[in-house]
């Protein structure tokens, strides 16, 4: 049987095929359909960890236990993970153990475009790299086979366009594997510096045995064509090249890529009078050719930054500048991103924005998009979690420098749990004075409506624990608690006042369900959701602009009509309804008193 499915789904069904039993992650773009194609396949137990370290020990801690084990993450989860990582690097495998590492080139939904590639080099890991959802498929199953083989993790290395890309996939049935005997095994798993230092040189001998096997294996080819050009390169830039150059070049196509082939490369390399590298983002396979003496073009012509197409690559080596639409850029009608119509977040970013005196640190999530004017009430996104302790830093200095400001981090409810427990436990611990703001939309919003660890639901469905916000902060030694509504504004004002006037640690509540999410019958009557939308009694209005500055996307401005609000948009949140000092927006049917 075939079917059409993108890299995301072609890992899960890998994992399905391949006998896996356990695969954890944390939900990030573009890796987050992977795990959630993988609750599909009941044979296998998946879950979303609180962050991506969990999520890796988790599958290490099955690993070891002799199951065939998948952890899968975004780019910058791996930096999270690192510390394991880097470890299971040294101890190896019992059962084998594949990471997914899904990069962004291009930063559609990151903060950086860093090449996870020489992740594997430094942890001392293998690395797989497919080129289409085929071999997303094929390549979790061999770097499976490869892990257990080799005694060690595989990495396999996705890019956006190959997680989100359509292939056709070959499918096959399940292996079913079982778990390999478990056997105590001091030396190998006790990870101390009299274990590690003898660990260090296995490992060591395993890369050149895993170097053999690269420069033989069907994973690395060479495809012979016209010898003038030959081009080494990998994942989706294979694509891109074949499209550009066709048969008018020789390729070696490299599917491992750490250790790389090096015998095979310097073959190809001799066989071809001009030699390129084409690869996305940084000179990873240039660099490792040139330190072998191999005389290659590669970034000196092509970009390290963003993505690749084939336009790039067509204009960069070939110099020829490829036919495309003409458009006007001064018709071009920029379309930033910006909250949802009705978002609950902005309620509390719009009093936010009214305050003097403040600083915001943020964090990664929707609500990141509050930095964005009109409101503009951000000053910092760095990493997961960062809100809350770069907030107490910032705090800190500015307290023993005579500076008079108060901070507020603003960090959602999945990232919380994600990394700004331990912040926050900082700021308890220290005595600081930060305020932290948990934006509880009770759902993990980002990243398309994943369950976490206060949702009450795993991923796989079941019904849990619903960890509680208030008695985790309560917990920490947290004195000081508001709940609050974030689209009663006035609400919203008193609860930011209490706490500028606070000088202890204290934290803000904001809970109200995500616009977007599908809310089950007894949300609906806790929150009032039925609500009838908002509308503007034109003769009242008195063009004052006010209700814009809340960036509404629902609402616009005409200069002979006033404020107008979409009805097919707006959700009746009555932020708007709030703000104008005119009284001139209402409920639908709703008349003027």
């Amino acid at each position: 049987m075939k079917k059409l499915l993108t890299g995301n789904e072609a890992v899960a069904r890998g994992a399905y095929e391949a006998g896996v039993t356990l695969a954890s992650a944390y939900p990030g773009t573009p890796s987050t359909e992977i795990l959630e194609n993988v609750a599909n396949y009941k044979e296998i137990y998946s879950e979303w960890a609180p962050n991506e370290k969990v999520a890796l020990e988790v599958a290490i801690g099955s690993s070891i236990a002799g199951a065939r084990s998948l952890a899968a993450m975004k780019h910058v989860g791996i930096n999270v993970a690192a510390d394991p990582l880097f470890t299971f690097g040294y101890t190896g495998v019992n059962g084998g153990c594949v990471i997914v590492s899904a990069d962004d080139p291009g930063m559609h939904s990151s903060q950086n475009e860093q090449d996870n590639r020489y992740y594997a080099k430094a942890a001392k890991v293998a690395m797989l790299e497919p080129s289409d959802s085929q071999e997303a498929k094929d390549y979790v199953k061999e770097g499976l086979k490869l892990s257990e083989e080799y005694d060690v993790a595989v990495l396999l290395r996705l890019t956006t366009r190959i997680c989100h890309s359509k292939g056709v996939v070959d499918f096959e049935d399940r292996e079913e594997v079982g778990i390999k005997e478990y056997n105590k095994d001091i030396p190998k798993y006790v990870a101390t510096p009299a274990n590690g230092r003898k660990l260090h040189v296995v490992v060591e001998d395993k890369l050149k045995k895993l170097e053999e096997f690269s420069n033989n294996t069907k994973l690395n080819r060479i495809e012979w064509n016209d010898k003038k050009v030959g081009i080494v390169t990998s994942g989706v830039a294979y694509q891109y090249a074949k499209e550009v150059f066709g048969d008018n070049a020789s390729y070696l196509k490299l599917g491992f890529t750490y250790p790389l082939p090096k015998e095979k490369i310097k073959e190809f390399a001799n066989e071809v009078d001009k030699l390129y590298v084409i690869e996305e983002l940084e000179p990873y396979l240039e660099t490792e050719m040139k330190a072998m003496g191999i005389e290659v073009t590669g970034k000196d012509l092509i970009p390290n930054i963003g993505e690749l197409n084939p336009d790039i690559i067509a204009e960069a080596l070939l110099g020829e500048k490829r036919e495309s639409v003409e458009r006007d850029e001064e018709k071009i009608v920029g379309r930033p991103p910006t909250m949802c119509a009705g978002c609950p977040h902005r309620g509390l970013f719009y009093e936010l924005s009214k305050k003097r005196n403040v600083v915001v640190t943020g964090d990664i999530g929707c609500y990141t998009l509050g930095s964005a004017p009109p409101l503009s009430s951000m000053d910092t996104c760095i990493c997961m979690g960062a809100s809350v302790s770069a907030g107490h830093g910032f705090g800190v200095a500015s307290k023993k420098n005579g500076r008079d400001v108060k901070v507020f981090g603003v960090i959602g409810d999945s990232t919380f749990f994600h990394s700004g427990i331990t912040g926050l436990v900082d700021i308890v611990y220290n005595k600081g004075n930060a305020a932290t703001i948990i934006l509880d939309n009770r759902i993990t919003g980002m990243t398309g409506h994943q369950e976490n660890p206060g949702t009450g639901y795993t991923l796989m469905g079941e019904k849990t624990e619903q960890i509680d916000l208030i008695k985790v902060c309560e917990a920490i030694g947290v004195k000081h608690i508001e709940v609050i509504n974030p689209l009663d504004l006035d609400e919203t004002n008193k609860a930011l006042d209490k706490a500028i006037e606070t000088d202890e640690p204290m934290v803000i509540i904001t809970k109200w369900p995500c616009v977007l999410k599908k809310s089950n019958k007894e949300e609906i009557e806790e929150y009032g959701l039925d609500k009838k939308v908002c509308e503007v009694n034109s003769e009242e209005c008195k063009k004052c602009k006010m209700c814009i500055k809340a960036g509404c996307p629902a609402i616009s401005f005409d200069e002979d009509k006033g404020a107008i609000i979409d009805e097919t948009m707006c959700v009746g949140c009555d932020v708007c309804l709030q703000i104008c000092p005119f009284d001139a927006i209402k409920k639908a049917g709703e008349k003027n008193e």
